[in-house]
């Protein structure tokens, strides 16, 4: 009785601070599996024509990521930057960081097209099955263009979330994916007098959705009455030197923390690649399960970040750590309810996307791991997230660094190649890397933040 009056307690000390972050986070949230499912949706049809294709685009999309998740990472700094001085109250300030945002995620996106091109020439370092090579080369090459409207839509999400508008960048997802299956079911099939053009026409799927989702984005922001007050300083022509400074000096290690993560989940579906097709298959079709919990787990930490910002730019320790705490809380629950669901329907959730049972019984086995993942990598993100807000990265970033290259991709390896466990290795290091690195950024947030507390009664 004693613990549940605690508990109650402590939920009533809670409740506004739990209420505030789900109103927040459900619309990011549901824009970011909004996203997922778009891959999830072209790796259902594109699994239709056979393992080969299904293991070309994995490798592809891998590479386009681990490429891209750098600039991705490094403008998601926006968020908690834009909510900082909209808690200062400062607008002008807000606008013009999103001026500078444009300009960084562009010249990324252009740097990334040319980037994707080289390595199209060398190829083969990748040693990948001969078949899935001419497949996966085809694909890169045509989404390797969606990376400057991919680089612009996240721009505007970011400006808009750290105004706490964070409806607008999921209505433009969800029509977007609309868009994006009835392109696919042209343009792969041959369908409406179009040829089909298969894995390719996924691709292209891809590159017309990604356009039209900046464009929808941008649309919004700039036609919106809310909007206005904070676009009296925009301007692309101008400098912008000093807040393209702030971005990058505290958006580049944030964007080491997304490559070391993502870029060590490609190096595993590189080396599971090198198991065979229907390895990599079931690679894919587990991570692309997991990645849509990943992704409705980093709604949670955009709002933990974006609400830590507004309580560090009002200079309210206590206000940084209940937000912070919420934040944990609502993906520990989030992720125990898609843990169970992982375990429980493995391999109805596996068949989904193909009929091999040879994948299929591969893919299962890896689901029951990743259910096992889903708290580490849940409360991870939404670590990352808090500590943007509070405008700490560089431990981060070494925490990142070390999680995923020191210890899950070793681990990964020896067990899958020196052990012969085979993929499940490879998913049980990228577990212990996932939970070193929850650990670690959990302790650290705690400890700046009773740090923080301490200094404020100090001087009281």
């Amino acid at each position: 009785m004693l613990k549940i009056k605690k508990i109650r307690a402590y939920y009533q000390a809670y409740r506004k601070d739990l209420a505030a972050t789900l109103k927040l986070s459900y619309p990011i949230m549901i824009g970011q599996v909004g996203v997922m499912l778009m891959s999830l949706i072209d790796n259902v049809m594109v699994g239709q024509l056979g393992a080969v294709p299904l293991a070309a685009s994995s490798i592809a999309n891998a590479i386009f990521f681990m490429l891209t998740i750098f600039g991705l990472g490094t403008i998601s700094i926006i968020t908690p930057l834009v909510a900082t001085r909209h808690g200062k109250q400062d607008k002008d300030a807000c606008g013009a960081l999103f001026s500078a945002g444009i300009k960084v995620a562009f010249a990324f996106g252009v740097l990334f097209v040319g980037i994707s091109y080289l390595l199209v020439s060398y190829f083969d370092i990748f040693a990948q099955p001969e078949k899935v090579v001419p497949l996966a080369i085809e694909y890169l090459i045509i989404i390797a263009f969606s990376a400057i409207p991919m680089m612009l839509f996240m721009v505007a999400k970011h400006f808009a979330e750290g105004i706490s508008a964070t409806k607008p960048a999921m209505y433009v997802t969800y029509v977007s994916a609309i868009v994006n299956v009835c392109l696919n079911y042209v343009l792969i099939y041959g369908k409406l007098g179009a040829p089909a053009l298969g894995l390719a026409g996924a691709g292209y799927a891809t590159l017309i959705t990604r356009v039209l989702m900046a464009a929808g984005m941008f649309w919004y922001v700039f036609t919106k009455p809310r909007f206005r007050p904070f676009l009296r300083t925009f301007t692309l022509f101008k400098a912008t030197y000093s807040q393209t400074k702030i971005i990058l000096q505290q958006g580049l290690p944030a964007g080491f923390q997304h490559f070391f993560e993502v870029s060590a989940f490609a190096g595993a579906a590189i080396m599971v690649g090198w198991l065979g097709a229907k390895p990599l298959a079931a690679h894919q079709i587990a991570l692309n399960l997991a990645a849509v919990t990943y992704m409705a787990a980093t709604g949670l930490g955009v709002a933990g970040s974006i609400r830590v910002g507004n309580a560090a730019g009002e200079g309210s320790p206590a206000r940084i750590f209940r937000a912070g705490t919420s934040a944990f809380m609502l993906v520990f629950i989030f992720m125990s309810i898609t843990c169970l669901l992982f375990i429980s329907f493995n391999y109805f959730l596996v068949k989904v996307y193909i009929d091999d049972q040879q994948v299929i019984n591969i893919a299962a086995s890896l689901m029951i791991i990743a259910g096992f993942f889903q708290l580490s990598d849940g409360i991870q993100v939404v670590g990352l997230g808090v500590l943007r807000g509070i405008g700490d990265v560089n431990l981060p970033t070494v925490i990142t660094l070390v999680s995923y290259w020191f210890i899950a991709l070793p681990v990964g390896y020896i067990l899958c190649f020196h052990f012969n466990w085979g993929v499940e290795g490879m998913w049980v290091g990228l577990l212990l890397g996932l939970t070193v690195s929850a650990i670690f950024l959990t302790l650290r947030f705690y400890r700046l933040v009773y740090a923080n507390r301490k200094q404020e009664a100090t001087m009281h």
